[in-house]
């Protein structure tokens, strides 16, 4: 960023100086105060394009290759050598400029991975002969018992040895509903106790955890991933050397062949450089670039670099997570059968009793019955199963409790949890008097998107650590073509490196530090704008709307800048090439050929800008 204002600021001084020559040149005498104006455009020239010719001799150093900031300084010197002095300058200005806006359109964060490397705590409880000892999580070993307070996140991956609870491990799985742990099963660091204290054995090292290998594969995937080259770098070293060559070639043969005499030989070929001079050219992709993200932008969309607009044209496999992404990550009441009970009973006592639960689907329910008066009850949280209430002389169960259940309920429990839901079982004096059915909200839009990427040939896969029931379910009501579930964090990354292996482009959308991996590795990655910081940090664009649609209008706004973009080239190069041929015909004179080439660049321009307004 310092680059960038130390880079604005020299451009600035040189605009200013180009305006005062042109005020010198239109009031005094040009013969009697050439110097003088010769000397204003001149320091416009050097202050302007100290940057540029700086970078590309360094460049040309480094890459052993000539590059377009030589020959645009070639050009400018050619038009000072000509007496051309304020087309020289301005030829420099406008190059300059349009280097400092490609460089902050395309300058991506590099902010480190802070919300990462501090998932996991860096001190643990250990259980000993002598009592309880806080020690350093890396210091552990396989084997070691240590002890997690409610609240507390878990340092280890392990088994759970003492204790039942329930577990937060949305930023592992990315699954809003906290997952019920019992003696024997397993736990992952970084995961939050959110019920009851447990005590939990070492079965990895704490350099192997889960965590670990999210961090330690962001960074691998982070330093290997480089952008596409942009068709202007493409096309760069080719142009170059041949406006070089043949700048050379009519500044010597046609002298030495007798055709010309050496002073108009070393006009014309210095009339190349200045009419091949890259400005539309370099102008081509830049405003386009820039007009693309300010319309994104408008639209709630983040582009960190204009690459990733690039390979959307490429896209072919399109990966969605499910929590947060497709859905909202909120869960709500979507039925509740009731067996054998007044309906207004059964209502008023699961909403008295889930209001003194702190669980997530607790409170989905509360607010989905909110308006319903509520009843005096007693609660006992049973940690891992649910609340246990008495209600008057009748004790109530509200939870996975063991309870004796009816055929007609055991046949809608299957049925409801087949069908993608998520049930709380509801007893009165032992007996199933109802069941809750809870079910991840749809994300607005997200059938539409589905519809879009499917009628244009792209394949739908939907990647999620949720069971495949659910995660079934939610793929057949919007029509994604592929499901794969149940998957960690570390899988997704590879099923991204599998599809990419079998020559699909990868766009993979998602919004938790669980996805960071699959968005690393990926072509191009999307993160919503409620996501986890890492997943901003690393993903391509950030829809800031948490708008799933915005994906149908980027790839839209993608083919439609690719089109433009192709036509400023095409366009550019064409005026390059007839000034060129004008030129071997001594038809070109340096002020019409600085007019027609800077024409040009205001029209590519303009024709770039169409796409603040581009609204398909």
């Amino acid at each position: 960023m310092n680059k960038i204002i130390k880079d604005v600021i020299f451009t600035t001084i040189s605009l200013v100086l180009i305006i005062v020559g042109y005020l010198l040149q239109s009031f005094l005498d040009p013969i009697t105060y050439k110097g003088l104006i010769m000397s204003v455009f001149g320091l416009a020239f050097l202050i302007g394009g100290y940057a540029k010719a700086k970078e590309g001799i360094t460049k040309t150093i480094i890459n052993k290759s000539l590059n377009v900031e030589i020959l645009m300084i070639l050009a400018a010197i050619g038009a000072f050598v000509l007496s051309d002095y304020a087309e020289g300058a301005i030829l420099i200005f406008i190059f300059a400029l349009s280097g400092i806006l490609e460089e902050y359109t395309t300058l991506k964060s590099e902010k480190t991975l802070t919300e990462l490397l501090t998932l996991a705590p860096s001190e643990a409880v250990l259980m000993t002969k002598n009592g309880q000892q806080t020690v350093l999580v890396k210091d552990l070993k396989i084997g070691d018992v240590v002890m997690v307070k409610v609240g507390e996140q878990i340092p280890v991956d392990g088994k759970v040895t003492k204790g039942n609870t329930s577990i937060d491990e949305s930023m592992i799985t990315g699954e809003f509903i906290p997952a019920d742990r019992f003696v024997g099963d397993d736990v992952f660091a970084g995961t939050i106790n959110q019920t009851s204290t447990i005590e939990v054995k070492v079965i990895k090292d704490p350099k192997d955890t889960v965590v670990q290998k999210i961090v330690d594969f962001v960074k691998a995937a982070t330093n290997s991933k480089t952008p596409t080259e942009t068709m202007i770098q493409k096309i760069e070293k080719w142009y170059v050397y041949i406006v070089i060559i043949l700048a050379a070639f009519l500044m010597v043969v046609p002298a030495l062949a007798g055709w010309w005499d050496w002073e108009v030989s070393i006009e014309r070929g210095i009339i190349v450089l200045v009419v091949g001079s890259p400005c539309a050219l370099v102008a081509s992709i830049t405003p386009a670039l820039l007009s693309s993200m300010s319309n994104a932008a408008r639209k709630g969309i983040l582009v960190k670099g204009g690459p990733s607009l690039e390979k959307l044209n490429e896209i072919d496999t399109v990966l969605f997570d499910k929590t947060g992404t497709i859905t909202e990550g909120t869960p709500s009441v979507v039925g509740y059968p009731t067996y054998n009970i007044d309906e207004e009973e059964f209502i008023r006592a699961v909403v008295s009793i889930e209001s003194h639960s702190t669980h997530p689907l607790a409170h989905a329910i509360v607010n989905h019955f909110k308006h319903v008066e509520q009843v005096e009850v007693d609660t006992h949280e049973k940690p891992g199963f649910g609340l246990e209430a008495t209600i008057g002389q009748d004790s109530w169960m509200v939870g996975r409790f063991d309870m004796t259940k009816c055929e007609q309920c055991q046949i809608d429990i299957k049925a409801s949890r087949e069908s993608g839901n998520t049930i709380v079982n509801v007893a009165k004096n032992g007996k199933m008097v109802g069941i809750i059915e809870l079910r991840d909200t749809i994300r607005k839009g997200s059938k539409e998107t589905i519809e879009a990427l499917n009628k244009a040939n792209i394949l739908t896969v939907m990647v999620t650590g949720d069971n495949k029931y659910i995660a079934e379910s939610i793929a057949k009501e919007l029509g994604i073509k592929k499901v794969i579930s149940e998957c960690f964090p570390n899988q997704k990354g590879e099923i991204v490196k599998e599809l990419q292996a079998e020559g699909h482009h990868v766009l993979m959308i998602g919004d938790g530090i669980n996805d960071a991996p699959a968005l690393t590795i990926s072509d191009v990655s999307v993160s919503m704008g409620s996501g986890a910081a890492v997943s901003l940090e690393t993903a391509d664009m950030v829809f800031m709307n948490n708008k799933l649609v915005n994906l149908k209008k980027m790839i839209n706004l993608s083919k439609k800048m690719r089109t433009i973009t192709m036509e400023n080239v095409i366009f550019s190069i064409s005026v390059i090439v007839f000034l060129l041929t004008l030129n071997l015909f001594g038809l070109v004179e340096i002020p019409l050929g600085v007019l027609a080439h800077e024409g040009s660049t205001i029209l590519v321009i303009l024709n770039s800008l169409r796409l603040l307004i581009y609204k398909k």
